[in-house]
């Protein structure tokens, strides 16, 4: 399997993602290294409360050579609704419509990550009513239509009948949901299984942490030994191979190794099967 995927809206994304909530004061070191290790896809957000994006466009930077330009890459932000924000710390005029809130966060993501177009935009998390939900994304779709935005998705939606209603309405349809990967929402059965008929790309984050049950699962355990790989590679590749692209997060040099080797090998169907009961 190519360890590309190619959304509906035609954006082609690595199979997985590196991950930078949380990173702190080591977010542009720790993005060069993803980058030279090999990582190519970078997700990070517009919210200075989990996210330093300055230093994400820093890492980005002195990752940038002769051997790697900003066409290699597939880098996606979020727009931050005002309640996600630490209230001092918000990176637009909260006070302004929410239409100009979106476009001044997009700004502030663009001149921190030093490029002039975002491959995918995604909405944090959906806002208090629909129609306020239209409303930012509405001005997202504008950022598309200008060529600042190649595709746009939506984050911490776990409401089908919300993403239907979204994909319904909307002129720019959501080629991206990224949810946490947990079992307290039945892992998103529904939802992927939506995603997979719309050509929508699943994205998962929490992915490991949230699962140290199926980790050490007999099941994994097994695939790990007969594989001679680690138990989050297995789970890693499982995803892959279903469609999910997992989003992740580490700061080990070793793990990132290993996060991108799961290309390198292959679950069978009946492996396949025996991963799926575990979900």
């Amino acid at each position: 399997m190519e360890a590309f995927v190619t959304s509906a809206a035609g954006v082609r994304s690595p199979r997985i993602l590196y991950g930078t909530a949380w990173k702190k004061e080591r977010t542009a070191q720790l993005v060069t290294t993803a980058l030279e290790t090999g990582f190519r896809g970078i997700d990070t957000a517009c919210q200075p409360r989990h996210y330093d994006e300055p230093g994400v466009g820093a890492g980005i930077a002195a990752a940038l050579g002769p051997d790697l330009d900003r066409g290699d890459l597939y880098l996606q932000t979020k727009f931050t609704p005002p309640g996600g924000h630490d209230p001092q710390r918000i990176p637009y005029d909260p006070g302004a419509p929410l239409p100009e809130q979106v476009l001044e966060s997009c700004e502030v993501s663009l001149r921190n990550l030093r490029t002039d177009y975002l491959d995918c935009l995604i909405l944090h998390s959906p806002l208090p009513t629909l129609r306020q939900t239209f409303e930012a994304w509405y001005a997202m779709e504008s950022l598309v239509k200008d060529g600042r935005v190649r595709q746009l998705g939506i984050s911490n939606c776990y409401r089908l009948d919300l993403l239907q209603a979204l994909c319904e309405g909307a002129h720019v349809k959501p080629a991206v949901v990224q949810n946490r990967f947990y079992e307290q929402t039945r892992y998103d059965r529904d939802i992927r299984a939506w995603c997979r008929r719309q050509n929508v790309i699943y994205q998962s984050f929490w992915t490991l942490t949230a699962n140290p049950h199926v980790l050490a699962s007999d099941a994994v355990q097994a695939l790990a030994a007969k594989h001679r790989r680690t138990a989050p590679q297995i789970l890693f590749r499982y995803l892959t191979q279903i469609g999910v692209v997992p989003l992740t997060g580490t700061s080990s040099v070793q793990h990132m190794r290993e996060d991108l080797a799961i290309f390198e090998f292959t679950l069978t169907d009946e492996e396949l099967a025996a991963m799926d009961a575990l979900f």
